[in-house]
């Protein structure tokens, strides 16, 4: 008895954004989304956007939506900061759907969104964010912790960065987190780094992502995050890591490694920016853009090209990388 079109669009939807565990070799849960049938994968990068359309994220979104549709994008990532101020207060939280449903509205946002948390969003209930609840209300949404995604040509490694910063345990500026399933944080860092560790080591992708909030390298208002320089970078060097996609300063940046072929990738400029608030210098700065916008990433297997883009969508910066070989 043949399928009718409707049952067999929900499946074949379910065998692509349903996500089925995987096992890793380590606690990271690995999760499949498959790339294009030529082996391509295409998509965008936003962070620091969860302002029920305000601060210019609605004129973002826009352009999101027809960049995506130009691209025809695999999915969305977010790196953090998805809901200001302090994130979600509960699953019925309406600024879930003010702040994404109702602004991510394109055909070409209908894409699965991978996300991890950033600071502002331990100020609320993390538990409420990463809650499968929130799928059922837009089943775009997901998001964890720490986890792995694999794509056939390029494994993307999300790594819960909010609990490595100290500032947030011994000076937090009257701010409360959320620290549940985090404590104790120094068993957590340690037990997340050897789990990344692992991961990595065991990697077979031609192209090795690492996705995270906080910035290692960046000339933006926060700058370097030395406590992800001294613990995380060093791994990231030892398995030759080829991006590093985080948000937190509010810009849009590219900066090389000076002594590793590591790319320092920011894209946290889905809202409010801070206009002229550099902090420090670089020798690897190839770009930095202090106004609001979002960042494409295509990938085959040997070629990737990276694009920023501004809020009414032009290009502000292109460059790609062959394996071995750097192109401007």
């Amino acid at each position: 008895m043949a399928m009718a079109p409707l049952t067999l669009s929900l499946l074949l939807l379910a065998a692509i954004f349903i996500l089925c565990f995987v096992s890793s070799g380590a606690d990271f849960q690995m999760f499949e989304h498959p790339a294009n049938s030529d082996g391509s994968l295409s998509l965008l990068v936003v962070g620091d956007w969860g302002r029920r359309g305000s601060f210019n994220q609605s004129q973002v979104a826009q352009q999101m939506g027809v960049i995506g549709e130009k691209l025809d994008i695999n999915f969305v990532i977010s790196t953090g900061d998805n809901f200001y101020d302090k994130g979600l207060e509960g699953v019925q939280d309406t600024a879930f759907e003010e702040s994404f449903t109702d602004i991510y509205t394109a055909r070409s946002l209908q894409r699965q969104w991978y996300s991890v948390l950033g600071n502002h969003d331990y100020r609320g209930n993390t538990v409420a964010q990463l809650s499968p609840v929130l799928r059922r209300i837009d089943s775009r949404w997901f998001c964890l912790r720490s986890f792995i995604l694999n794509t056939e040509i390029a494994e993307f490694f999300f790594v819960d960065t909010t609990p490595f910063v100290e500032d947030y345990f011994v000076d937090p500026d009257g701010q409360t987190y959320d620290w549940r399933d985090v404590s104790p944080v120094k068993n957590y860092r340690a037990n997340l780094l050897k789990e990344l560790d692992l991961a990595l080591k065991e990697s077979s992708a031609s192209w090795k992502i690492v996705v995270g909030h906080h910035a290692i390298r960046s000339i933006g208002h926060h700058g370097d995050t030395e406590e992800l320089v001294e613990q995380l970078l060093p791994v990231l060097k030892s398995y030759a890591v080829d991006f590093y996609v985080n948000g937190h300063d509010h810009c849009l940046e590219h900066i090389s490694d000076t002594d590793s072929p590591i790319q320092f990738l920011t894209s946290g400029a889905g809202s409010k920016a801070w206009r002229g608030d550099v902090k420090n210098s670089h020798a690897g700065v190839k770009f930095f853009y202090d106004g609001q916008g979002f960042m494409s990433l295509q990938l085959t297997p040997t070629e990737a090209e990276i694009v920023f883009y501004d809020a009414f969508g032009k290009i502000l910066y292109r460059w790609r990388k062959i394996k071995q070989l750097d192109f401007y």
